[in-house]
């Protein structure tokens, strides 16, 4: 079995190197993002961000693609779907993403609560005792998305003493202990009582800009904004304007409206926003097991047999399993 390998950046590529000395007996081609349309033949496709569109999907040799994290949304699965193969993600409870992603959305918050940046600087400058920062005990902390990463965020968030709101669509399925969920459309009622606010739901057609103008006029004066789930989440414009007019205290932002992100883009320049270069879940945890996970899935596809965390079920595959 041939497995074509891209990815957003070349940055990952000793992953898959990684991946290829894990499985000797399937080759690995690390290939450009997005795919081109001549490279192949190859069976499958492992995609770390990288696109994986109807063009490439058409290639009758193609039968499964599996993404490295959790998220989906460079894959066209109605496409995958229709055209008979199989599409499978990593869970974030079963890799270490999701407690590695509400680790660094706590490190965000962190900074930005204890105005790290600043203290830093004022100490290389003589300063001393400040400045304040604010506490997250007893604040009001609300997650959008209550998956496995926002239920892990709430946990953690929690034992800082933090009051926790939840929204996710349906609110009848209700949350972790001790949050207090609202429906989706209750969006900005949550919002607006929020000390900080912090997004771990999936990119959608939905979702696309879900914090716009309005919501993040809802939001509460002087909040934190954390993203460490999808850039499209969030409109820039929107968020530039609200950081200036000093609506909102601060941001912290692991995701992007696009990836790589400019890096002289305006909302990078104000003192107010720190930023990562998408990297959250990259642990050395979530990508030894999400390697290992990954393997096994491309080894049961190989043998005809069902990967694990499947996304769909095409109803005449190109390759079925049992």
């Amino acid at each position: 079995m041939r497995i074509a390998f891209t990815s957003r950046t070349p940055d990952y590529r000793p992953f898959a190197e990684q991946l290829a000395a894990r499985l000797p007996a399937h080759p690995v081609l690390f290939l450009a993002n997005p795919l081109p349309p001549d490279a192949g033949p190859f069976d499958a496709v492992v995609t770390m961000g990288g696109r994986v569109s109807r063009e490439v999907l058409l290639r009758s040799s193609v039968g499964f693609v599996q993404t490295v994290g959790t998220g989906f949304d460079t894959v066209d699965i109605p496409a995958a779907t229709e055209l008979g193969v199989w599409v499978a993600h990593m869970r974030a409870s079963a890799t270490g993403n999701a407690e590695s992603v509400a680790e660094h959305a706590i490190l965000l918050l962190l900074a930005l609560s204890r105005q790290l940046r600043t203290a830093e600087r004022g100490l290389r400058a003589g300063q001393w005792a400040r400045p304040q920062g604010s506490a997250l005990l007893g604040k009001v902390a609300c997650i959008v998305g209550l998956g496995d990463i926002g239920t892990a965020l709430a946990v953690r968030l929690q034992a800082f003493g933090m009051h926790v709101l939840g929204v996710r669509q349906d609110a009848s399925k209700g949350g972790p202990a001790g949050v207090r969920v609202f429906g989706a459309d209750a969006l900005p009622q949550a919002l607006g009582q929020a000390d900080c606010v912090l997004l771990a739901v999936r990119a959608s057609a939905q979702t696309e800009n879900l914090l716009d103008e309005a919501a993040l006029a809802a939001m509460k004066p002087g909040a934190l904004l954390i993203n460490i789930a999808r850039g499209s989440l969030v409109k820039p414009e929107a968020l530039l304007a609200a950081l200036r007019s000093g609506h909102l205290a601060g941001a912290g932002l692991d995701v992007f409206w696009e990836e790589p992100v400019d890096p002289t883009h305006p909302l990078l320049q104000l003192p107010q926003v720190i930023a990562t270069p998408h990297i959250a879940g990259v642990t050395d945890v979530n990508m030894s097991r999400s390697l290992e996970r990954i393997a096994l899935n491309l080894e049961a596809y190989a043998r005809g047999t069902k990967p694990e965390f499947l996304l769909n079920a095409p109803p005449r595959p190109r390759k079925p399993l049992a």
